[in-house]
């Protein structure tokens, strides 16, 4: 299927969203797609994180401030029983609300859809880390008043928030209250508050269940002059939560303050005389922490330590300080274009937002929306993985390395889940919070076994890239060994047939065609995590005999088992058709009837909201790309002639309904020629949120399509790839663009790339590297620059693959598949 067209791309309203190459802004107030606004404006650090909600509080689509991995649970109550389904759900949950300011002038409320706004405008600044708003408004009396207010969470405090609110009136003195509020919202106020948990419950399996009782139990609450403390406890997960914050007021006026506090709401309220230019300021430094189970008082001393640090050293020192870490960021992460100034803002938009999603996700996964919403749970998927790890690898290893511990923290609940569905080794859970499996629906859900290997793919490409051999010994062998032992126990030989090695009823990344015989993904993924395992641990033999001796011990891990992970890999099958020089998705793919893609009216998407999924599986269509996928990650072992063909066949029975599909099209369609067709499909991934183009940006972030976007950049028109440990260039640059630069951090040695379309330009920032550019290896020394020529662009193909074209429209005997659309 095309990607969205150009005008769906860019159905950016820029007389609102004008174009800033390091900020977002908002122009002008509207109260159209407030959720949506309330997504793109988030902020958070990867522990914390609050969606854009107005200040006031009252205004809101959908309000949420989240904390990674504190969460409720709950039972999964299934239609019909059957052993080893999921048992237990897990939902983030929205906590106590502490960015509610609100502002009365002589007792009129200002509430922004009907507000007088003279002025108005609204940005988050990529660069500080702020989001900042200034608005003048004119009272129904006719007073003009200057309100400014800011918002940060801190990357450097993990725990910490902190907001600005300024008043200042214009013309004539006013009676100004400002109400500064901790609101837990509970009993209809809160979007967490219905439904049940069996599958299909929810119109749209892709927003997080909802909770019919309370869920946040308060425990304790007290107020002084200047700080507000509220705790609480969850009701079934037990998980602890305090919350407290810190006001200062300054102004030159008269003022006086007045402190409440209840079970579900405290808060000051500053009363001030104001005079016309005159100007009131609160300060609001917000300390969330939580926990598994520590007692709620303890929590309040970890807040107090927090809120009275920042108090000793000042609010410029944690300004800098976010100033100080978002230029470091920057510096080995930006990636820039030339000719596409709208592509240039959005490309740091997403950057930012993995930022957000990940710096200080220390003990905790990545959740699929980040901490910018509920959907998906705030569970964590083979999305962190796949989507999210190469960038943090490849520009900020030590998050990765983090993010890969979490998984290795994960391992004993792999290993329970596995023998749940009666394997050997590990399995880890397909969507998670807690480690324990919350997918209901088994065929989607734990069939996507091909999770073991994403996790396998991305621990050694981290070790790899970074060189950091000690996780790889210490820690990161635990899970290639138990994660390649599940393979090996699952798959089988069909010695008396073709002496191979086969995996039967899996689910690929493709979730439009469930349990599957020798899935083409998972089968190539499976091969690479069971041979990784084996080159481990030989590698320990000979760099680390201890630590393999002791890992030997550990895991009861043998030679004879090892001998078999590398046969089983050596001779895993791999699903080739001849007469059609493409790789089957599966077994029996090809069997099926084609879905005429073109032909589905849009109202019907995307499909598995209008369509049953047995009438989906009887088809040929795919939600993501699934082989296409694997071209990328495993690109070393498919000739040049077989992703053309691959990609030819599958790219018009792609239906994108998944985000996680068009960039890694993007990435293909670059290599094998389709340059226009590529910038498409990156310009759809690029926009998702930021056009709403899959209308549920409401529900949050599309973290992992923001990966995406930096992995179509770098590796698509960018060329990189890192196959075994070697980096390697062959870039792909659009007609529209003059150049891309970005860096790269590879073996503590970060890389400026600088791509134009006749030449590539390296440079050695803080290190020397080693790297082949078009099949020449190239030297580039530290601090200075090498530039090699490149003879054009690569191959070009005009237009893109159509349905009627395919060979692949008939079937294995020759007989043609007719292309339907089922009937709604």
């Amino acid at each position: 299927m095309s990607p969205a067209t150009k005008a769906e791309r860019r159905k950016v309203d820029r007389s609102r969203f004008p174009v800033d190459p390091w900020r977002l802004v908002e122009a002008r107030w509207s109260g159209e797609e407030l959720g949506v606004t309330e997504t793109l404006f988030s902020v958070g650090n990867g522990y914390l994180g609050t969606r854009g909600n107005v200040e006031e509080g009252r205004e809101s689509h959908t309000h949420g401030t989240f904390i990674n991995g504190f969460h409720e649970t709950w039972q999964i109550r299934h239609a019909e029983e059957a052993y080893g389904l999921a048992q237990q759900g897990q939902t983030i949950v929205s906590v106590p609300d502490a960015k509610v300011i609100r502002l009365y002038v002589d007792d009129e409320p200002l509430l922004i859809p009907v507000a007088d706004l003279v002025e108005y405008e609204r940005a988050l600044d990529f660069r500080r880390g702020e989001l900042n708003r200034g608005l003048l408004w004119r009272t129904p009396s006719g007073k003009q008043v200057r309100v400014s207010s800011t918002r940060m969470i801190s990357f450097t405090e993990r725990h910490l928030m902190v907001m600005t609110f300024e008043v200042e009136m214009v013309d004539e003195p006013a009676a100004i209250a400002i109400s500064s509020q901790i609101l837990n919202r509970q009993d209809g106020e809160d979007e967490y508050h219905v439904a049940s948990a069996a599958m299909g419950a929810s119109f749209d399996p892709r927003r997080a269940e909802r909770f019919s009782d309370r869920v946040l139990q308060p425990v304790s609450q007290w107020h002084d002059d200047e700080r507000l403390v509220l705790t609480y406890r969850c009701t079934n997960s037990g998980m602890t939560l305090a919350v407290a914050a810190d006001h200062v007021l300054e102004t030159a006026n008269h003022a006086e303050t007045r402190g409440y506090v209840g079970e579900d709401l405290a808060k000051h309220v500053f009363r001030v005389d104001a005079q016309p230019g005159v100007p009131v300021r609160l300060t609001k430094t917000v300390a969330y922490h939580t926990s598994r189970g520590v007692p709620p008082r303890e929590l309040v001393d970890r807040c107090r330590r927090t809120l009275d640090r920042v108090a000793r050293d000042g609010i410029e020192r944690v300004r800098e300080e976010q100033q100080a870490w978002l230029h470091d960021f920057w510096e080995r992460s930006d990636v820039e274009v030339t000719g596409d100034e709208g592509a240039q803002q959005a490309i740091r938009w997403n950057l930012f937002q993995l930022a957000q999603a990940s710096a200080r996700a220390e003990g905790s996964g990545i959740p699929a929306k980040g901490l910018t919403g509920s959907g998906y749970g705030g569970h964590y998927f083979w999305d962190m993985e796949v989507y999210v790890l190469p960038f943090l690898t490849y520009t900020s290893p030590k998050f990765a390395r983090n993010a890969l511990r979490f998984r290795y923290e994960m391992l004993d609940a792999a290993r329970q889940r596995a023998a749940e569905v009666t394997q050997l080794g590990a399995l880890f859970p397909w969507r998670t919070i807690n480690g324990r499996e919350a997918s209901a629906y088994y065929a989607a859900g734990t069939a996507q076994y091909h999770i073991n290997a994403d996790v396998a793919f991305a621990l050694m490409q981290y070790v790899r890239a970074s060189g950091d051999t000690d996780f790889l010994v210490r820690e990161g062998v635990d899970v290639l060994v138990e994660t390649a032992r599940m393979w090996s126990d699952l798959g089988f030989w069909r010695e008396n047939a073709d002496n191979q090695f086969h995996i039967h009823g899996v689910t690929g990344p493709d979730e439009y065609t469930t349990v599957v015989n020798d899935n083409l993904f998972t089968n190539v993924m499976a091969r690479f995590n069971m041979a990784s395992a084996a080159e481990a641990l030989r590698y320990m033999a000979e760099e680390a005999p201890e630590m393999r001796a002791e890992a030997t011990r550990r895991l009861n891990v043998s030679e004879e088992e090892i001998r078999e992970w590398e046969r089983a890999s050596t001779a895993m099958a791999i699903p080739y058709a001849e007469h059609l020089g493409i790789h089957p998705q599966d077994q029996h793919f090809l069997e099926r009837e084609v879905w005429d893609v073109p032909a589905t009216p849009p109202d019907k998407r995307p499909l598995l909201l209008h369509y049953h999924p047995l009438v989906i599986y009887r088809y040929q269509v795919l939600k993501q790309a699934d082989v296409v996928l694997a071209l990328y990650l495993q690109g070393q072992h498919f000739s040049d002639e077989e992703k053309r063909a691959n990609f030819d066949y599958y790219d018009p029975l792609t239906t994108g309904d998944s985000t996680l599909s068009g960039v890694v099209q993007s990435i293909i369609a670059a290599e094998v020629g389709y340059h226009e067709l590529a910038l498409e499909y990156f310009e759809a991934g690029l926009y998702v949120d930021l056009a709403n183009l899959h209308a549920n940006a409401t529900d949050g972030v599309h973290v992992a399509s923001a990966g995406g976007t930096w992995a179509a950049l770098v590796s698509g028109f960018g060329g990189m790839r890192d196959h075994d440990g070697v980096l390697s260039f062959d870039p792909r640059l659009p007609d529209s663009w003059d150049d891309l630069t970005y860096r790269v951090t590879v073996r503590g040695s970060r890389l400026r790339v600088v791509v134009t379309p006749d030449a590539i330009t390296l440079t050695g920032e803080t290190g020397s590297a080693d790297v082949v550019v078009r099949g020449t290896p190239v030297h580039v020394p530290h601090d200075e620059t090498v530039t090699v020529a490149l003879d054009g662009q690569g191959p070009r193909l005009e237009g893109r693959p159509t349905l009627r074209a395919m060979a692949g429209s008939r079937r294995e005997d020759g007989t043609l598949i007719h292309a339907t659309v089922p009937h709604a």
